[in-house]
C-alpha cells in the first residue's frame, strides 16, 4: 500500500511503511487511535492539519508497546493526520470523539477490552470499597473489595498481583473475603483465596492522623513448597470508581511522574487546573523489593502490570504513567511472609514503628469505641459488631469539627446529618465530637436567624431546606440534656433563640387565609415548601419531615427557654402548642383530600414516605397523637414494601436510611417485624464482613450506579440508633426509658444478651438494675416472658 491513504467511515486504514499521512476529507472529530504494528514500535509522532501545509504535533512516542498501541487525542478536530517514523505499522483504526472524550471514557475501553482482572473491577462492573481513616480524617484513604488501596482522597493506587509459575493472578482469578479486625475495628482486611497459597491485603491508619500504612500476607495453603512474586502495582486509578461523580470524579487518577531511589517510590500527580501546583507521594517498603520499576502509559503497562519495566524513572505526557515493586519468596508448607509499606509521610519506616503503629491504633480505637459494651448471642454478634464499626465510619469521615456523611462524593456538612450523628455519638458516650461541631457549624446561621442546610468551603449554603431551624436547636439541647453542662446551653441560646424566631416567622407566613380553604387546609400554618432533605428536589414541597423537624425545634426551644429560666418561656409554648395543632390538622386534612389512609411525606403530594415519617415518633414525640390507624398503615406498608424485594423485580435500588423504620416498628411494639427487616438491611452490607452501607443499595450488586460514599456516615448512624433502639429509648411525652422493647428470642438465647455503658437523655447510663448496664438473659421461657415484659412498660 502506498504511504497516503485515505480513511474511510469504515474506522480502519491498511497502510504498509513510511510516513502515514490520512485524508478525510474533510474537518473531524476524533477521540484517537489504535496503532497496530508488525513488530516493535518504534519513536513516533502523530501531527495534525487542516491544509496539509501547517501541521501541528498531537503526540510523541518516545517508545511504543509493539503490537497495539491506543493512542487518547481528546476533543481533536481535523482534516489530516500524519504519523511520523511509522515503519512496520500494519493498521490504523479510528477512534471517534467519545472514545477518548474523558481519561475514564478511554481506559474503560480499554478495560472492556483487556482480559478481566487486568483493569480495575469498577471499569466494567459494580465494585465496593471501605473508609480506612484517622478520627477526625486528617489523613483518609480507601480499600477496595479487591485488595486495591487508595492512599489519598482523588490520589493513585497500590494494587496487588501475584505471578504463580509465570501466570499472573488479579482479583477475577481468586475467591475474595473481606473482614474488620476483631470484627469491627477500622483495620480492613481483603483476602485473596487461590489454589495453594491465599493474599492478606490489609490497610490501617496510623493513630496520630499522619500517613496509611498497608501490609501485604501471602500464606502457602498448599502441601508442598511455593514460590511466588508478589507485584505492588502503582497505578493512575483512585479504588473510588468512574460512576462515583459529586465532588469529585472518581476513576482516572493521573500520574505524571513516577520515580524509584532505591527506597522510596515517588509518584507526582499533575495540577488539578493550570497553576495549581504538583502534588508528590511516597512509598516507603519496609523492606527492598527484588526490582522495582516506573513505565510510561505507551508502553503498555496498565494492560501488563505485573510485567517489569526497564526504566527507574518516568516523566508520562499521558499522565497514566505506572510502576510496581515486586518481591519474590518461596514458602514451606503453612508458611507465611509479609511486607508492608507506609503511605505517605515524611520518611521511612522500620518494622518495629510498623508494629507499634498497629497496636496503637488498635488500642486507641478500642478505647474510642469501647463506652458501650454489648455480650450478645452468637448469631447477633454481626449486629453489635456493626454498630462500633458505624460509629468508626462516623468519626472518620470527620474534616476536623465539621460532621460529613462522606469524604468523596460529600465534601460538605449538613446540619440535619450532623445533629442525628451527633444524638448518636451522645448515645455511644461520645461527646467533644458533637459538641465542636455545634460550636462550628453556629458561627454560620444567617444574621436573621436562618439555619443554612449545609456548609461547605464557600461558606453557608442559602438554599431553603426548613427542616434546618428544629435540628440546629435539637443538636444544642441534646448536647445539654447529654451532658448538663449549662453554661454551653447559655452560650448557645441566642443562636438557638435567633432559629426559633426565623422558624416562627415561617410558620406565620403559612397562616393565610388562602391556606385556610378546603383545598389547601392541608397547607395551613406549615413550615413554607422547601427541597426538604432533598426529597423534593424536583419541586419545593410541604414537607411533613420540615414539620416534624419544626415541632422538635419548638419543644426543645421551650425546654431550653425554662432550664435557662427565661422569660419568653410561655410565649414559645404557646407558640410549640399551637404549631402542634397545625400540624396534626394539615396531616388530617391531608388524608382528606388525597384520600389515603397513610401519613403522607408532604401534605401538598399525598406521598408515601415512611422514612420520612418516622421523624414524627422520633425526635418529634408525636406518637400517642397521631392517628393509630394511620400510623400502623404506614409502616405495615413500608414493611410489606421491604420484605418483598427479595423476590421481587420491579425495584431498582433503595438508600438505606430506610434503617429508621425499625425504630418505628420498635416503638410500635413490632419487635418480630423489627428485627427481620433488620436482618434483611444487614445483608445489603457491602462487602458484608467490611459493617458498611453505602447510600444507594441496587437490586444487582454488579450493576453500575452511583452509590454515594461508602461507607456512608449519616447511613451508618442511623444504624446505630435503630439497633440502640432494640435495647432502650425514651418516651419523650411519658419522660420513661423502654428497655428491650426491641428483643425477641434470638437476642435472649443462651445467656442472654447484655448492654453496658449506653446513655440516653433521661440518663446517661441505662440499667435495670443501676448504672451498670441492660441485662436480658434467658434461663426458661417463662422467665423471659417475664423478664422481657418488665424491660418494656406499657407495651
Amino acid at each position: 500500500m502506498a504511504s497516503d491513504a485515505r480513511a474511510t467511515d469504515g474506522d480502519r486504514t491498511t497502510v504498509a511503511k513510511g510516513p502515514v499521512t490520512i485524508d478525510f476529507g474533510g474537518p473531524r472529530e476524533l477521540g484517537g487511535l489504535v496503532l497496530h504494528w508488525a513488530g516493535a514500535a518504534p519513536t513516533y509522532a502523530i501531527e495534525a492539519s487542516d491544509d496539509r501545509r501547517r501541521w501541528r504535533n498531537l503526540r510523541n512516542v518516545r517508545q511504543g508497546d509493539g503490537g497495539t498501541d491506543p493512542i487518547a487525542l481528546p476533543e481533536t478536530e481535523t482534516r489530516y493526520l500524519r504519523i511520523s517514523g511509522a515503519k512496520g505499522l500494519a493498521e490504523v483504526e479510528v477512534k471517534d470523539r467519545a472514545w477518548a472524550e474523558t481519561p475514564n471514557a478511554f481506559i474503560a475501553d480499554l478495560a472492556r477490552n483487556a482480559p478481566r482482572g487486568r483493569f480495575p473491577r469498577g471499569f466494567t462492573e459494580q465494585s465496593y470499597w471501605t473508609l480506612v481513616a484517622s478520627d477526625g480524617g486528617a489523613v483518609s484513604g480507601l480499600i477496595g473489595e479487591d485488595g486495591a488501596i487508595e492512599i489519598a482522597k482523588g490520589g493513585f493506587s497500590v494494587e496487588p498481583f501475584v505471578v504463580d509459575d509465570g501466570r499472573t493472578i488479579a482479583w477475577s482469578d481468586v475467591a475474595t473475603g473481606h473482614t474488620l479486625e476483631d470484627g469491627y475495628l477500622p483495620i480492613p482486611h481483603a483476602l485473596w483465596t487461590a489454589t495453594g497459597w491465599t493474599l492478606d491485603t490489609s490497610l490501617f491508619a496510623n493513630a496520630d492522623g499522619r500517613r496509611l500504612m498497608a501490609r501485604w500476607t501471602l500464606k502457602n495453603t498448599g502441601n508442598a513448597p511455593r514460590t511466588l512474586r508478589l507485584v505492588l502495582a502503582v497505578r493512575p486509578f483512585q479504588v473510588n470508581p468512574p460512576a462515583q461523580f459529586l465532588s469529585q470524579r472518581g476513576g482516572v487518577s493521573p500520574i505524571s511522574t513516577l520515580a524509584w531511589d532505591g527506597g522510596a517510590m515517588a509518584v507526582t500527580t499533575p495540577g488539578a487546573i493550570a497553576g495549581d501546583a504538583a502534588v508528590t507521594r511516597r512509598l516507603f517498603p519496609l523492606t527492598t523489593p527484588a526490582q522495582a520499576w516506573a513505565t510510561p502509559f505507551d508502553q503498555g503497562a496498565l494492560t501488563d502490570p505485573a510485567k517489569p519495566g526497564k526504566a527507574m524513572r518516568v516523566d508520562d505526557p499521558t499522565q497514566l504513567a505506572s510502576g510496581g515493586l515486586a518481591y519474590d519468596v518461596t514458602l514451606a508448607p503453612g508458611e507465611s511472609w509479609t511486607a508492608a509499606m507506609a503511605l505517605g509521610g515524611n520518611g521511612p519506616i522500620t518494622q518495629a514503628a510498623l508494629d507499634a503503629a498497629h497496636a496503637a491504633t488498635r488500642a486507641s480505637w478500642q478505647r474510642t469505641l469501647g463506652a458501650v459494651t454489648m455480650r450478645v448471642p452468637a448469631m447477633k454478634q454481626p449486629l453489635a459488631d456493626t454498630v462500633k464499626s458505624a460509629l468508626a465510619q462516623v468519626l472518620m469521615s470527620r474534616d476536623g469539627p465539621a460532621l460529613k456523611p462522606g469524604t468523596r462524593s460529600y465534601d460538605r456538612s449538613w446540619i440535619r446529618d450532623g445533629a442525628m450523628m451527633t444524638e448518636t455519638m451522645l448515645r455511644m458516650g461520645l461527646v467533644a465530637p458533637g459538641r465542636a461541631f455545634a460550636d462550628w457549624y453556629g458561627p454560620n446561621l444567617f444574621a436573621n436567624g436562618k439555619v443554612p442546610c449545609c456548609v461547605d468551603a464557600r461558606g453557608p449554603d442559602p438554599v431553603p431546606e426548613n427542616d434546618s431551624h428544629g435540628q440546629y436547636i435539637h443538636l444544642v439541647t441534646d448536647l445539654y440534656r447529654y451532658t448538663g453542662d449549662k453554661a454551653a446551653l447559655a452560650r448557645d441560646w441566642p443562636k438557638l433563640d435567633a432559629a426559633r424566631k426565623y422558624m416562627e416567622s415561617l410558620a406565620q407566613s403559612e397562616r393565610t387565609a388562602t391556606n385556610q380553604t378546603p383545598e389547601r387546609r392541608m397547607l395551613y400554618g406549615l413550615m413554607p415548601p422547601s427541597i426538604s432533605h432533598e426529597g423534593y428536589s424536583a419541586k419545593a414541597q410541604y414537607s411533613l419531615w420540615d414539620d416534624f423537624w419544626a415541632l422538635t425545634g419548638y419543644k426543645d426551644a421551650a425546654f431550653a427557654a425554662r432550664v435557662l429560666g427565661k422569660p419568653e418561656a410561655a410565649e414559645i409554648e404557646a407558640q410549640r402548642d399551637r404549631f402542634q395543632r397545625d400540624l396534626h390538622a394539615a396531616i388530617d386534612a391531608a388524608v382528606k383530600f388525597w384520600k389515603i389512609d397513610y401519613i403522607p411525606g408532604a401534605t401538598s403530594m399525598g406521598d408515601f414516605d415512611a422514612t420520612s415519617t418516622t421523624m414524627g415518633l422520633d425526635p418529634a414525640g408525636e406518637q400517642a397523637r397521631l392517628d393509630p390507624t394511620l400510623l400502623a398503615n404506614t409502616f405495615d406498608r413500608q414493611w410489606r414494601r421491604v420484605m418483598a424485594r427479595p423476590v421481587s423485580g420491579d425495584w431498582a435500588d433503595y438508600t438505606p436510611y430506610e434503617l429508621r423504620n425499625l425504630s418505628a416498628m420498635v416503638r410500635l411494639g413490632w419487635r418480630e417485624r423489627a428485627n427481620r427487616m433488620l436482618d434483611f438491611y444487614m445483608g445489603d452490607r457491602r462487602p458484608g464482613g467490611w459493617n458498611g452501607w453505602a447510600e444507594v443499595v441496587g437490586r444487582d450488586p454488579r450493576e453500575i450506579r452511583f452509590l454515594g460514599d461508602v461507607p456512608h456516615a449519616w447511613v451508618a448512624s442511623d444504624y446505630i440508633r435503630a439497633a440502640l433502639d432494640l435495647f432502650a429509648y425514651v418516651e419523650p411525652e411519658r419522660q420513661a426509658i423502654v428497655l428491650a422493647g426491641g428483643l425477641d428470642g434470638d437476642w435472649l438465647a443462651g445467656t442472654g444478651s447484655d448492654v453496658r455503658g449506653l446513655r440516653t437523655p433521661l440518663a446517661r447510663s441505662t440499667s435495670p438494675s443501676g448504672p451498670r448496664g441492660t441485662r436480658s438473659s434467658r434461663p426458661s421461657a417463662a422467665g423471659r416472658r417475664r423478664r422481657a415484659a418488665s424491660y418494656c412498660p406499657g407495651r
